[in-house]
């Protein structure tokens, strides 16, 4: 029976997922990687950690099912976006990968966008410091040895496809996060690579996401005891791409809320839908002839995590959303509740704040840590709420839209989102399927074990969370949205 390996390359770990060809789960393996921070807003990574933490989960993954594993007949990829893997001729690194969420480039953002004054319209996305072009500027001042040594900039999966296939490739989603994509034609944009200092023969080859990228080298088929097997590996996808595969959002008006560290509401098109100037994140998808908007509220989960502690109640958030639905029974207490200002980590859409912080505002001696809660969740569901403002203006519709990520597990939070957003949620059954089965996917798609319908299906769902119609929270809404423009206000800076 053939079987199709899923890899994740995240910031975390590396997962391998073997689905096999009815996509039943026949073995995972999860390898953790470390980050390391030697300087103020750096963080960088060690791509032979992800190397090697690929060949563990691997053989992990053929330990626990070797006759499935020999049955292996395609390969996917998806991992961390926005990430700078730079190699010399021989393919060998040079400096630690610059990952997603290192902020030492603010300046060479604002270098990008006065070189190319239609940067964004080019880009289709401004220039932000975790994007991959603003890590190269910075390079190329700090590091110019690094930088002359440079032959190819790789992203972090394709990093692990070079040394799965011995091939420079990309593919269509993570490439639109670099920063030198045309993003509507899907080609790499020659103005944007030479802004730093590049040509296009530092660019790997691109492929669509589902389309072959390569297959396994004779060396690498060895080493992972598959010798003389010529198994394809596919183009794959950036992570939030991967996941939509992963739960079916195939289609225009299709995406996902992910309640994780940061809340992401992701919504497919079949046009590129681009607003740079209110931070929507405009990229392709990981199937042909469609692309997804992106919005993001950097604290999400996070932001309940951080209140349960703050009131001494972060080994039992289950007992503490309890108390918080109990809470919010009487109307009273949601009238009167304090607001809650999410920006605890800055701030991404729409206001592409780093400085934004989080605040209580209307705060009572009568408040106590059920109160505080139900602001932080209500205040996180407000910022989601502008989120989709966006993605509305952009004309990025959602028509259905799956509830993923740790906060998706409590009802209450659930229920609180569909009625501030005015959107259906769907909680799928059984686990998170995750960006590695979104791989896994793509995998078959190149090996042709199937048609996109067949092998992109949605999962069955456990719960719809429908709005309640009018909810009463239009009035604190309104009230939220003034006070970001308050809190900029105490910083010295206009609002």
């Amino acid at each position: 029976m053939p079987t199709y390996l899923g890899l994740d390359i995240g910031t975390s770990s590396v997962k391998a997922l073997l689905l096999d060809e009815r996509q039943a789960t026949v073995a995972e393996a999860t390898v953790p990687v470390g980050i390391s921070r030697p300087h103020p807003l750096w963080s960088e990574q060690d791509p032979e950690e992800w190397w090697q933490a690929t060949l563990t989960a691997t053989a992990r993954v053929r330990d626990a099912a070797p006759e499935a594993w020999q049955g292996l007949a395609g390969i996917g990829l998806s991992g961390q976006m926005h990430g700078a893997v730079l190699v010399d001729g021989e393919g060998r690194v040079l400096r630690p990968a610059i990952i997603w969420n290192d902020g030492r480039c603010a300046a060479e953002c604002r270098e990008l966008q006065e070189k190319v004054p239609d940067f964004t319209r080019r880009a289709a996305n401004i220039a932000m410091p975790g994007f991959t072009a603003p890590k190269l500027l910075w390079v190329r001042r700090h590091e110019p040895d690094v930088f002359t040594a440079t032959r190819k900039v790789l992203l972090p999966k394709d990093y692990i496809r070079f040394r799965l296939t011995g091939g420079y490739v990309s593919e269509m989603s993570d490439a639109a996060g670099t920063l030198w994509l045309d993003v509507d034609a899907r080609r790499w944009d020659d103005v944007l690579i030479e802004a730093c200092g590049l040509t296009r023969t530092h660019m790997p080859d691109l492929v669509e996401g589902s389309e072959l990228s390569g297959h396994l080298s004779a060396d690498t088929g060895a080493l992972l005891g598959l010798a003389g097997r010529r198994v394809p590996v596919a183009g794959g996808g950036g992570d939030n791409a991967a996941s939509a595969v992963g739960i079916g959002a195939t289609r225009a008006g299709e995406g996902f809320l992910s309640l994780g560290t940061s809340g992401v509401l992701f919504a497919v098109t079949d046009r590129l839908t681009a607003l740079p100037e209110r931070t929507l994140h405009a990229f392709c998808h990981a199937l042909p002839g469609r692309w997804h908007g992106m919005a993001v509220t950097l604290a999400a989960a996070s932001a309940l995590t951080w209140v349960a502690t703050l009131v001494g109640r972060g080994g039992d958030i289950a007992g503490l959303l309890a108390d918080v639905e109990l809470f919010a029974e009487s109307e009273r207490n949601r009238i009167h509740a304090p607001l809650f200002l999410p920006y605890i980590t800055g701030e991404r859409t729409p206001h592409n704040d780093a400085d934004a912080t989080g605040l209580f505002a209307g705060l009572r001696a009568e408040h106590g840590p059920e109160a505080l809660t139900y602001a932080v969740l209500e205040g996180v569901s407000f910022g989601l709420a502008d989120d989709l403002d966006v993605l509305n203006e952009a004309g990025a519709r959602l028509d259905s839209c799956m509830l993923v990520g740790g906060g998706s597990r409590s009802r209450f939070w659930g229920h609180m989102l569909a009625d501030i957003l005015g959107l259906p949620l769907d909680l799928p059954a059984g686990a998170e399927a995750g960006a590695a089965l979104g791989a896994a996917r793509l995998g078959m798609l190149a090996a042709g074990a199937g048609s996109e319908a067949e092998i992109c299906r949605k999962p069955p769902l456990r719960e719809r969370f429908s709005p309640r119609g009018p909810d009463g929270y239009a009035e604190r809404l309104a009230r939220f949205r003034k006070l970001y423009h308050a809190e900029k206000a105490t910083r010295g800076t206009p609002a």
